[in-house]
């Protein structure tokens, strides 16, 4: 039988995802990393920006700044420059100046693990948080990005655009150590099938019970819903 509610949908969901995309949240995560600072560091600079073009900056990033120390004292200028093609470099340059001299002052070098510590960071808010926290240490922390609003939105899962409350919704359902990964595989999915302008309903394993695949996805209302839930994540 079909889940009818976001709860049954959004467990269904979960399942059927494992499947398709097993694995851990350290494994499913795109971004290449060793540890949590460099994985913090590489979150940052995904911010409007391709993981793929993460990954091209990262090596030679890492390989001058191996520490929160060494970042934190890093010519600005140069850091510009090494990042430059990620976009926004010039403040995702002094984000992470700012977040490695926190660590190395506040949190003797560490990378924390609460969220509250995250958050108190430079350029780390909620969604980075919880990439650190479910990937990096393997706590509960469910990251939405725009697939994960979309793909939420299309399930019916959540009738929020606020990524603040879209996680609280989807936190109902799963379980706190499912979180990251669901997270992960809902990105997956969204890159792979539930495409924003053209998803491939057909081919998709949640088909048979997805809100939107039975009533349609191009609605105006769906469209204006998805359209706010990427402005804001």
């Amino acid at each position: 039988m079909r889940p009818r509610s976001p709860k049954g949908r959004a467990r269904e969901t979960a399942a059927r995802l494992a499947t398709e995309y097993p694995g851990t949240a350290s494994s499913l995560c795109a971004l290449n990393h060793s540890g949590p600072f460099q994985l913090l560091v590489a979150t940052i600079l995904s911010a409007q920006c391709t993981d793929e073009r993460v990954n091209m900056v990262t090596p030679v990033l890492f390989k001058r700044y191996r520490t929160p120390e060494e970042l934190a004292a890093a010519n600005e200028a140069e850091l510009q420059e090494l990042i430059r093609t990620t976009g926004f470099f010039r403040s995702k340059a002094a984000s992470l100046k700012g977040m490695s001299h926190a660590i190395a002052e506040r949190f003797g070098g560490e990378v924390p693990s609460s969220m509250e510590d995250l958050t108190s960071l430079p350029g780390v808010g909620r969604k980075t948080a919880n990439v650190v926290r479910s990937v990096a240490f393997g706590l509960p922390g469910l990251p939405v990005d725009t697939h994960v609003a979309r793909l939420s939105h299309r399930l019916g899962l959540t009738e929020e655009t606020d990524p603040v409350k879209i996680e609280a919704d989807l936190d109902r359902y799963i379980e706190p150590e499912e979180r990251g990964v669901f997270s992960l595989r809902l990105i997956l999915h969204g890159r792979k099938i539930c495409q924003a302008r053209s998803p491939r309903c057909v081919d998709c394993v949640l088909g048979d019970f997805c809100p939107s695949f039975l009533v349609g996805s191009s609605t105006p209302r769906a469209k204006e819903r998805d359209r706010k839930a990427s402005q804001q994540v």
